[in-house]
């Protein structure tokens, strides 16, 4: 697989970027490696992972990670539960997801679970039956060093919404 080829976990990020800024993204991220678990591949157990995971095959059992984790369209993870930085899922998911970040279900996709995230997209066409528990962050910004506007701004939650 060539440089060009690859791509780069970038969950609710609906922005085209410049390749000036992909090439800025995978220079940060040569840090983080990309595994994937391949579709003639059956992993029954616990994973564990710091870095990205890109699943297409079958997965049964529990998910720790910190990193970002894929569920691709040919993929069917039956879980006890996920718990990762983000998720995003094209494929069939059947039990709970927590992500930090957030989590993205994509068209197509099947979520058979509750779900808990600071950021959700549910895209159309999604097989959804859960619930939703909102996650709040908290602000980035330090409230002595900024504007007062520019606290409240970092208050409000972001959406495609202007506010």
């Amino acid at each position: 697989m060539t440089e060009e080829n690859k791509s780069e976990i970038s969950p609710l990020d609906g922005n085209k970027k410049s390749q000036k800024n992909n090439k800025i993204k995978s220079e940060e991220k040569i840090k983080k490696n990309l595994t994937v678990l391949g579709q003639e591949t059956e992993f029954t157990g616990e994973l564990e992972f710091t870095d990205n995971l890109l699943v297409t095959g079958k997965f049964n059992g529990k998910i720790n990670a910190s990193g970002a984790l894929e569920i691709d369209k040919t993929a069917i993870c039956n879980v006890e539960y996920i718990k990762a930085g983000s998720v995003i899922v094209s494929g069939k998911v059947s039990g709970n997801i927590n992500a930090e970040d957030g989590i993205e279900m994509c068209s197509g996709s099947s979520v058979h679970g509750d779900v808990v995230a600071s950021r959700i997209r549910i895209s159309e066409n999604v097989d959804f039956e859960g619930s939703v528990t909102m996650l709040e962050k908290e602000s980035s910004s330090d409230l002595f060093s900024v504007s007062s506007e520019e606290f409240k701004n970092s208050l409000l939650l972001k959406s495609d919404m202007p506010h």
